[in-house]
């Protein structure tokens, strides 16, 4: 499984960087979140405080 961000639909709020346990997501210099897949646990918590739903796990 990974977890991926819609860019398009990303507001950059930060949420999901503060609320990641295993501090894996970080923002771009668009503002735009990214996952760092060698860190991330797929907990799924970036996915359940997306405000945007701009995050999924395929």
């Amino acid at each position: 499984m990974t977890v991926t961000v819609n860019e398009a639909d990303c507001t950059g709020c930060g949420t999901c960087v503060d609320e990641c346990p295993a501090e894996a997501i970080s923002l771009n210099e668009n503002d735009i979140a990214v996952i760092d897949q060698d860190e991330c646990t797929e907990c799924g918590t970036c996915v359940d405080v997306c405000p945007a739903e701009a995050i999924s796990m395929d």
